[in-house]
């Protein structure tokens, strides 16, 4: 027997005994060390995915862990493995997964959302989505591999190269994580954000930082490019003054990255688009590359994951894990399995 959380509805969990059956044939168990709380998880505490999620499933998906089991169909995988799960599970079989954009397929699974996730001890998922981990990455530090590969799919989907500057609108835990990205690429960035707390951990961490609920808040971006304007623009806020601003301080040519999901259909002032001949871009999660990306900048020390974890709970307190703390959180991680570490 093993433990695994249930969301159950109406912002509960549940913290239940479960029979650890063996994986299929062409899947990997594993022993899960550690699971980061999403953005995409706290909307199904809240209740806005019940639709999809359904009641009693197991979520989660930015994880880590050691391989338990291998399938017999399984091959370069054993058990004992370190690893890490790229959580989309695809047809192969659109005409979008035959053009190669299986990330983007046209049925895709999101492995703990569609389908039980890793908020359990032990979690069975197909073989082509673990990444292996290289010795030099803790399990801990491993279980921001998914976000961060978030953060590298949407540089690479920017095409930001060195000396540029950099805007990121709304400063969480994703919008932290494009800026450690782009300062990693050689940029000047900054980061725009309403929450006091996040500002000064901005700052704290070398960055640019600036109040979006300053009056004057548009003329401080534009003095920080000299009046040029942003090359790259990524809006991970979800709203519309998020929307508004991207178009105010955007550079001739600019490409601008819409990284968050809005909930009602934003206003977009596309006469700019016209007149400086912007681009905007849709960024979905991640692909493959991505992920090799993210793992390769924790393994050479390129991005600190301590910059961005601020809490651990256990497994049986993953309820108050869900609890915004009064302090600044970013990313808070349940710790399944920490001993495996």
């Amino acid at each position: 027997m093993a433990k695994a959380a249930f969301y159950e509805g109406n912002k509960t969990f549940t913290v239940e005994s479960v029979t650890i059956s063996p994986p299929k044939d062409d899947e990997v168990q594993i022993r899960v060390a550690y699971c980061g709380i999403c953005g995409t998880d706290v909307h199904v505490y809240h209740g806005h995915m019940d639709a999809r999620v359904g009641m009693h499933r197991v979520i989660g998906h930015e994880m880590s862990g050691v391989i338990h089991a291998v399938g017999k169909n399984v091959e370069d995988a054993s058990a004992g493995d370190r690893v890490v799960v790229r959580p989309l599970d695809h047809c192969g079989e659109c005409s979008t997964c035959k053009r190669g954009l299986k990330h983007i397929c046209e049925n895709l699974k999101f492995l703990g959302l569609d389908t039980n996730g890793a908020f359990q001890e032990y979690w069975s998922v197909p073989a082509h989505t673990i990444h292996h981990l290289p010795d030099g990455v803790s399990l801990a530090h491993a279980a921001i591999v998914e976000p961060l590969a978030v953060a590298c799919h949407d540089i690479n989907r920017a095409q930001v190269v060195a000396g540029e500057d950099v805007l990121v609108i709304g400063g969480g835990p994703i919008g932290m994580l494009i800026a450690m990205v782009a300062r990693e690429v050689g940029t000047h960035v900054t980061i725009c954000e309403v929450d006091e707390k996040r500002i000064a951990y901005a700052k704290n961490l070398g960055f640019n930082a600036r109040n979006a609920k300053d009056a004057d808040l548009v003329e401080q971006l534009r003095n920080d490019t000299d009046g040029r304007g942003f090359n790259a623009i990524f809006d991970t806020s979800g709203v519309q003054a998020g929307v508004d601003l991207f178009t105010q301080v955007s550079a001739t040519q600019a490409r601008i990255c819409m990284v968050a999901i809005h909930t009602t259909k934003p206003t977009i002032d596309l006469f700019k688009f016209f007149w400086q001949e912007l681009e905007l871009l849709g960024a979905r999660v991640y692909e493959d590359t991505d992920f090799e990306y993210a793992i390769r900048l924790l393994s050479e020390g390129k991005v600190n994951p301590d910059d961005v974890i601020t809490n651990k709970h256990p497994l049986d307190d993953i309820q108050s894990a869900f609890i915004p703390p009064k302090d600044l959180s970013m990313k808070t991680l349940i710790a399944v399995n920490p001993e495996i570490n």
